[in-house]
């Protein structure tokens, strides 16, 4: 699979299907989506984003490089604790896959270990590349195997992985992530709602490839899911860019990890000094948690996901989508209704870009009480339209 990523940083077990299809308008995707077509037979049309826009992506990739790398630090040191040095890193294409980068590159940092790591795809309703899986259980021992994602939103993909592990003896459906707002995994960098910049663009941060394609006149039974490589878009690539950035503020932290009280300090990047940090907290449906200004509930992100659905009487929670990560996304690649911004985010600076991409697509903002998450999409219902 050809990417814009060294083959020392990541081996991408997908299918090269540039050329073979069309991409589609998101208007006409959506309509296919909510009809009853599965979203990985089809791709996007992908493009380059406006000035405007980027000016935000850039002011956001200056301001939130440190806190992400922070967090990178702390997510790869409970990654060797937990699976040790022969740990292999297995990213979900396609973002998770600078993240498990930038955790490969922490481990060599800090450890002086070149763990491998590989990438492949696992597509919600259609499970995880078995032809993949394969191929690594054949290099591998189960054991070795960890997940790599960029963040959760409220938690699917995390089902998923569950879901399909089980037929695959030894292999552990944990997942480590940068960001976990759901609260549903201990191996996260932090269970704040973050900025992770590149969420902000599509191939152009990613290698340059698409999202994951999955259908059975292209690709075959023993083929690996497959991407298109967007070599026409080489001149705005800023996949290194992105890496470098972040890696450049790697520290060495030799505070010992400790599952039950692991905290990542980042208010100080930002404005929002009432949220929580506390990385390894207990996954009990409700819990409180003292803090310095205010107490906070906080849920699993599925919860607070019922309570719009039933507040904005919402039947399918799949049009909802909680998270910077996840709204980012229905703004880039889906049709949104409206977006949520936590009412004590108005002004939230990690909220800028999300802010200027709604105004560029007219997409209406809503203030609405949040706990777990800084914002959420959500996507229209194309019936209503």
């Amino acid at each position: 699979m050809r990417s814009s990523y060294k083959k020392d940083d990541v081996i991408l077990l997908l299918k090269d299907i540039t050329g073979l299809v069309e991409p589609q308008p998101t208007k006409e995707r959506e309509r296919l989506i909510q009809s009853g077509k599965h979203y990985s037979e089809m791709l996007p049309i992908e493009y380059v984003p406006t000035e405007k826009y980027m000016e935000t992506y850039y002011e956001a990739l200056k301001v939130y490089s440190e806190p992400v790398a922070r967090a990178v630090g702390v997510v790869a040191d409970k990654i060797v604790n937990a699976k040790g040095k022969d740990v292999v890193l297995v990213s979900l294409a396609r973002a998770g896959i600078p993240i498990g980068i930038l955790i490969k590159r922490y481990i060599k940092f800090k450890y002086d270990i070149d763990v491998p790591h590989y990438s492949i795809s696992i597509i919600r309703g259609r499970g995880i590349d078995d032809n993949a899986m394969k191929y690594l259980l054949k290099k591998f021992e189960p054991g070795q195997l960890l997940f790599v994602d960029g963040w959760i939103g409220k938690g699917a993909i995390l089902n998923e992985l569950k879901k399909d592990i089980a037929a695959y003896d030894g292999v552990s459906s944990d997942i480590a992530v940068i960001a976990d707002p759901a609260n549903v995994t201990k191996l996260c960098g932090t269970h704040e709602d973050i900025l992770i910049p590149s969420s902000c663009l599509n191939s152009t941060v990613s290698g340059l490839i698409s999202r994951t394609f999955l259908r059975d006149d292209i690709i075959g039974k023993d083929d690996f899911h497959g991407a298109v490589y967007y070599g026409e878009l080489k001149d705005a690539d800023l996949s290194y860019q992105f890496i470098e950035a972040i890696e450049k503020h790697f520290v060495i932290d030799d505070e010992k990890i400790n599952d039950d009280d692991t905290k990542i300090s980042i208010n100080r990047f930002w404005d929002s000094s009432n949220v929580n940090t506390d990385c390894d907290i207990d996954n009990s449906d409700v819990q409180s948690q003292n803090n310095k200004k205010e107490k906070i509930i906080l849920l699993k992100g599925i919860d607070e996901v019922r309570k719009i659905a039933a507040d904005f009487r919402i039947d399918d929670i799949n049009f909802i989508k909680p998270g910077i990560g996840e709204a980012t996304r229905v703004l880039l690649r889906r049709v949104p209704w409206k977006v949520l911004v936590g009412e004590k985010y108005k002004n939230a600076k990690e909220l800028r870009h999300l802010i200027r991409l709604a105004d560029e697509k007219n997409v209406p903002i809503e203030y609405y009480p949040l706990n777990n998450y800084k914002c959420c999409g959500i996507i229209k219902k194309m019936s209503d339209v």
